[in-house]
C-alpha cells in the first residue's frame, strides 16, 4: 500500500495515541521543570525560588515540541503513535521539514484550546484531517497490520 491509498486513523485511535503520549510527556515536562528551577535555584536567592508560571508554561510547550518534533523527524511516529499503528506523512507535495513539525505542535495547541474543536473536525472532514493537519501541510494514516511471526518447524 502507498501512503496515498492509506486510511485516515479514526478519532477515537487517535485519541488513544494521545493519552499514550501524554504518559510519557508529563514526565518529561515534569523533569524539565524541575532542571529550570534547578538553574533558578544556582543562579537567583533562595528565597525566590519558584518559577514563575509564564517560565513553566513555555518549558511545557517546548518539551512538548521537542518530545513531537525528535519522534515525528525520525520515523513519523512517537511511542504512542507505534501502538495506534498511527503515521504522520507529509500531504502529497510537501515534505516532512522541522518548520512542518513545530507548526503541527501549535497549531495542535490551538485546536485544543477551541475546546477541542480542532480535533472533532476530522469527524465531518471528507479527508478526515483536522486543523492541525490542514496548517501544517501534513496527515496522519493507519498503518497496515504486521503479518504474524510464526516459529513452526516444518518437517
Amino acid at each position: 500500500m502507498t501512503k496515498e491509498t492509506l486510511p485516515a486513523p479514526a478519532l477515537p485511535r487517535r485519541l488513544a495515541a494521545i493519552v499514550y503520549d501524554a504518559f510519557l510527556v508529563i514526565p518529561l515536562i515534569m523533569v524539565c521543570v524541575a532542571i529550570g528551577l534547578g538553574i533558578r535555584l544556582l543562579l537567583g536567592s533562595a528565597a525566590d525560588s519558584l518559577l514563575p508560571a509564564t517560565a513553566v508554561q513555555m518549558i511545557a510547550v517546548l518539551s512538548c515540541i521537542g518530545f513531537f518534533g525528535v519522534f515525528w523527524m525520525k520515523n513519523g511516529q512517537t511511542l504512542g503513535m507505534q501502538a495506534w499503528r498511527i503515521k504522520l506523512v507529509p500531504m502529497p507535495g510537501n515534505e516532512l521539514s522541522f518548520g512542518r513539525v513545530v507548526t503541527r505542535c501549535i497549531s495542535a495547541l490551538l485546536s485544543v484550546l477551541c475546546l477541542g474543536l480542532g480535533y472533532w473536525w476530522c469527524l465531518f472532514d471528507k479527508k478526515k484531517r483536522s486543523w492541525h493537519d490542514y496548517l501544517s501541510g501534513t496527515e496522519l494514516v493507519l498503518m497496515p497490520k504486521k503479518p504474524k511471526k510464526t516459529n513452526k518447524e516444518e518437517p
